[in-house]
């Protein structure tokens, strides 16, 4: 497991974002944990055409925190 901290994937609103929310993402933006192998797409408008692959540790400018749990 790897600590997600605020600015980083894991905690963005756009990680993720092209698919339902599910227990991985919500059980990320709870504990602050995720898996060292979780790949998922950034949903940035900016990014979205790339179809880029992010980790919950990686990071941009375009942070936007996730909502609530």
């Amino acid at each position: 497991m790897q600590t997600v901290a605020t600015g980083q994937c894991g905690l963005c609103n756009h990680f993720g974002e092209n698919h339902a929310k599910s227990d991985v993402l919500i059980s990320i933006a709870t504990s602050k944990q995720a898996e060292t192998t979780l790949l998922d797409e950034c949903g940035h408008p900016k990014h979205a055409p790339l179809h880029l692959k992010v980790t919950p540790i990686s990071g941009c400018d375009g942070f936007v925190p996730v909502a609530a749990a």
